[in-house]
C-alpha cells in the first residue's frame, strides 16, 4: 500500500525562484555558518553542493561563513598548504564567504584513522567558531551541520547552543542507519569489535536524538524524508543535489580510442566514474565483467576515481582475468569523455537498506549527460531511473542479472539509448537555482518575524 506523503516535507513542486523568495525587503542580511568536514578546493559531491549554493544564497541576502578543515580529501594529506588553507587562517572563499579553517590529522584510509580526523576537526570548529562568532555583529542566525562525518553535526549542535542560533542538520545519506549494514563496526569480528558495536549504538541513538531535536534536517531524497519524518523529527526539508553537467557532444570521446563501430565489432564500453568505496559494490562489476568475457563476448570496463577498495579490486580484476582497467582520478571535466566513450555507465550500490532511501549525486549526472545508465540500484533511485528511462535496472549485487544485461548487448550490438525524459527531469528538478531557493526557503522559515 502507497504511504501518504508527510506533511512535513518540502515540496519538491513548490516552484519557487531565487528572485521570488530570495531578496528581502530588508536591507538586513541574514547569517549562516556552515560546519563542515569538506569544502573547496576538495572535489566530491559535499564541496559541489556548497560550492554551487553559496553564490546563490549570498546573492539573496545570506551571508555565509564556513568552519572547515584544510582541504585532505580523499588522500588524508594537506593537498594545498598555502597560508589562507593552513590551520587557524581566515580567509575569503571564492564566492566571497568567510572561511575558517579548523585543525585536522592526516589520517589513512581506514574507519578509525578518518573518524579520529572527523573528531579533531569538529573540536577545532567548536573553539575556533565560539572564538570568531561570539560577537554580536559576527553572530549566525543559523548554524549547518552537514554529514559527512558525522561529528560535524555535534560541533554544529554545540555552537547553536552556545551562540543561540538555529540548527539545521544535513544528512546527505542516511545515518546512522548505514552503521550497521556496513560491518565498519562488526561486533563478530574481535573483543575491540564487540566494544565498537556498544559505541555504534550510542552513535545510532545521539545522532537519531539530535536529528529530533534540531529546527530542521535536510535530507537529500523523499524517501528518507518520510523515514524521519516517522521517527518524530519535526521539521524535514528536501533539497536534492544538483549536477551542472550539460548532455555530450560528439565531440567529448576525442582521443580516448578510435570508433570501432558498435558492438560486437568491438567490445562493449562501460564506465564507473566516482568514488571506489565499499557502498558502491565494485566487485560485483568486476565478477560480472568476467563472466561475459568466459562466455566468449568482448568487454571493455574502466573504473575512474580513487577509493579505499582499489587495492581490493585489483587483485579480484587480477584473480578473475577480468576485463577492467582502473584509470584513477581524472578533472571532472574529464569524464565527459569518458562518458562519451562508453556505451553505459555503471551506477551502483550495495544491497543495504539505508542505501534504498539515498540517490547517488552520480545518476544526477549521469541523467544528465544523456547517457545510459547501469543502475545497480533499489529503492527510490531505482524508481527514478525506470520512470524516466534514464537506464537499465539491476538488482544490487546480482552478478548474473548484470552478466545477462551485458551479455545481451555485447553479443547483439543493440545497446539501448537514455530517454531524453531523463535529462528534463534534472533539469526540473535537480537544477541549482531551485534547489538553492528551496534551501533559501527554509532558512527564511526557520529566521522569519513568523519563525518560533
Amino acid at each position: 500500500m502507497r504511504r501518504r506523503r508527510a506533511a512535513g516535507t518540502a515540496s519538491e513542486t513548490r516552484g519557487s525562484t531565487m528572485h521570488g523568495t530570495g531578496a528581502t525587503s530588508s536591507s538586513k542580511r541574514s547569517r549562516v555558518l556552515l560546519v563542515t568536514h569538506h569544502y573547496p578546493p576538495e572535489h566530491g559531491a559535499p564541496q559541489r553542493r556548497w560550492d554551487t549554493l553559496t553564490p546563490r544564497l549570498m546573492d539573496a541576502g545570506v551571508d555565509v561563513a564556513v568552519l572547515a578543515p584544510p582541504p585532505h580529501y580523499p588522500s588524508g594529506r594537506l593537498q594545498d598548504a598555502a597560508a589562507d588553507h593552513r590551520p587557524g587562517s581566515v580567509s575569503l572563499g571564492r564566492h566571497g564567504e568567510r572561511v575558517v579553517r579548523t585543525r585536522f590529522r592526516p589520517h589513512a584510509a581506514d574507519l578509525l584513522s578518518r573518524t579520529v580526523d572527523q573528531a579533531v576537526a569538529a573540536a577545532s570548529a567548536v573553539v575556533l567558531g565560539l572564538r570568531h562568532f561570539r560577537q554580536r555583529a559576527e553572530r549566525p542566525d543559523v548554524v549547518v551541520g552537514t554529514v559527512p562525518g558525522i561529528p560535524s553535526m555535534f560541533a554544529a549542535w554545540l555552537l547553536a547552543r552556545l551562540l543561540h542560533a538555529r540548527l539545521v542538520i544535513e544528512m546527505r545519506d542516511a545515518w546512522p542507519d548505514l552503521i550497521e549494514p556496513s560491518g565498519v563496526l562488526d561486533a563478530r569480528r574481535s573483543a575491540t569489535s564487540r566494544a565498537l558495536a556498544g559505541a555504534r549504538a550510542l552513535v545510532h541513538r545521539a545522532v537519531t536524538r539530535l536529528q529530533a531535536r534540531a529546527d530542521a534536517v535536510v535530507t537529500t531524497t523523499e524517501t528518507f524524508a518520510q523515514v524521519l519524518l516517522e521517527r518524530g523529527v519535526r521539521r524535514v526539508a528536501v533539497v536534492r543535489n544538483g549536477t551542472s553537467f550539460q548532455p555530450l557532444t560528439t565531440d567529448d570521446a576525442a582521443g580516448l580510442s578510435d570508433d570501432g563501430g558498435a558492438p560486437p565489432a568491438r567490445p562493449l564500453r562501460v564506465v564507473y566514474a566516482g568514488t571506489v568505496g565499499r557502498a558502491q559494490d565494485l566487485q560485483s562489476v568486476v565478477r560480472a565483467a568476467a563472466q561475459v568475457t568466459r562466455r566468449g563476448l568482448r568487454l571493455d570496463v574502466r573504473i575512474v576515481g580513487a577509493g579505499a577498495r582499489v587495492p581490493f579490486l585489483e587483485d579480484l580484476v587480477a584473480e578473475l582475468d577480468a576485463p577492467v582497467t582502473f584509470v584513477g582520478s581524472v578533472p571532472h571535466d574529464e569524464i565527459r569523455r569518458y562518458y562519451a566513450w562508453a556505451d553505459t555507465v555503471v551506477v551502483s550500490l550495495r544491497a543495504w537498506k539505508p542505501l534504498e532511501w539515498t540517490v547517488p549525486s552520480k545518476l544526477y549526472e549521469v541523467m544528465a549527460s544523456g547517457a545510459y545508465a547501469t543502475a545497480c540500484v533499489a529503492g527510490e533511485a531505482a524508481a527514478l531511473v525506470q520512470r524516466s528511462g534514464a537506464g537499465s535496472v539491476v538488482p544490487p549485487g546480482d552478478v548474473d542479472a548484470l552478466t545477462g544485461l551485458w551479455s545481451g548487448w555485447a553479443a547483439s550490438g543493440d545497446v539501448p539509448v537514455a530517454d531524453p525524459r531523463a535529462a528534463e527531469w534534472v533539469a526540473q528538478n535537480a537544477d541549482d537555482d531551485t534547489l538553492a531557493a528551496r534551501y533559501l526557503d527554509l532558512l527564511h522559515e526557520l529566521t522569519g518575524p513568523d519563525a518560533r
